[in-house]
């Protein structure tokens, strides 16, 4: 929704497994010479600075990244993360978090191509800003990322990383995210598509892995991170989970490996815990 700002939420739980996971992905594909693009359907700006009123107003990067900043032994996947965010803070106090859009800047080449898409018109205004200098790598559309991803598909390389992270304060973002993400796969079928969604007290987060796993037999991803117990009020996000379609072969092992530390580290009391199912071949 247009009042949704991302900002509140830079660094939580939720950030720290999708961006994990991305940094990984986009490292993958980069190993190649052919060029990689990197799309974003909800990029939201370029980072955050957590000492600032948006960020501080409910703090949630202190049990998201804020947990994470002191370990010395992360498991590779959470360790590869942990490089580029300490990048950004060369001091070693944690104050900036990478939105993904400058996650993906930073772990891609200079051959590969950022299409970034966000509604929000001071979210979209602060991510040209950001990037103005750095066209045609990087291009910015204010505009709805899920009817603006049919305009980039498939890429001139045939090889791209597609992020949908939509807020999902609209309910129909549920929808409209998966019929996006089974038109993307028609037009483009051999990309990678990374889904984010929330873990809340409702029944479209509940069956929405169910749906997604019908639009492909094959080659799909689950995984998901719960951190606390729902709260009795029924609100807040307590977990939040990944569908990949066409992962590469070795993501399932490093999520094997890095989620029960994510789970000790993140996890706020005893319901904290993760699932993690694949289908490839």
């Amino acid at each position: 929704m247009l009042s949704y700002r991302h900002a509140f939420h830079a660094g939580n739980h939720a950030d720290v497994l999708k961006h994990a996971v991305l940094v990984h992905l986009l490292g993958y594909l980069a190993k190649k010479d052919t060029p990689v693009w990197y799309v974003d359907t909800h990029a939201g700006a370029a980072g955050y600075d957590l000492g600032e009123a948006w960020a501080q107003k409910n703090a949630e990067y202190e049990t998201g990244i804020g947990r994470l900043w002191p370990e010395k032994d992360a498991p590779a996947l959470i360790g590869a993360y942990l490089r580029h965010v300490r990048a950004l803070n060369p001091d070693g106090s944690l104050r900036f978090y990478p939105g993904s859009a400058q996650i993906a800047m930073s772990v891609l080449r200079e051959q590969d191509r950022l299409r970034l898409f966000e509604l929000h018109s001071t979210e979209s205004r602060v991510l040209k800003q950001h990037f103005a200098n750095d066209s045609p790598r990087v291009l910015v559309q204010a505009g709805d990322g899920f009817d603006s991803l049919k305009s980039v598909l498939p890429p001139p390389s045939r090889r791209a990383v597609v992020l949908m992270d939509p807020s999902y304060e609209d309910k129909r973002d549920y929808a409209r995210a998966r019929a996006a993400l089974a038109d993307a796969v028609q037009r483009f079928a051999t990309g990678v598509y990374v889904l984010w969604y929330p873990i809340v007290q409702r029944k479209d987060s509940a069956q929405f892995p169910g749906l997604l796993k019908r639009l492909q037999a094959k080659d799909w991803l689950h995984v998901s991170l719960t951190v606390k117990a729902p709260s009795p009020d029924g609100f807040g996000l307590h977990g939040s989970g990944l569908f990949v379609l066409n992962p590469p072969w070795d993501l399932p092992a490093l999520l094997k490996e890095a989620m029960p530390y994510l789970v000790k580290v993140l996890g706020q009391d005893a319901a904290a815990r993760y699932e993690l199912e694949s289908e490839l071949t």
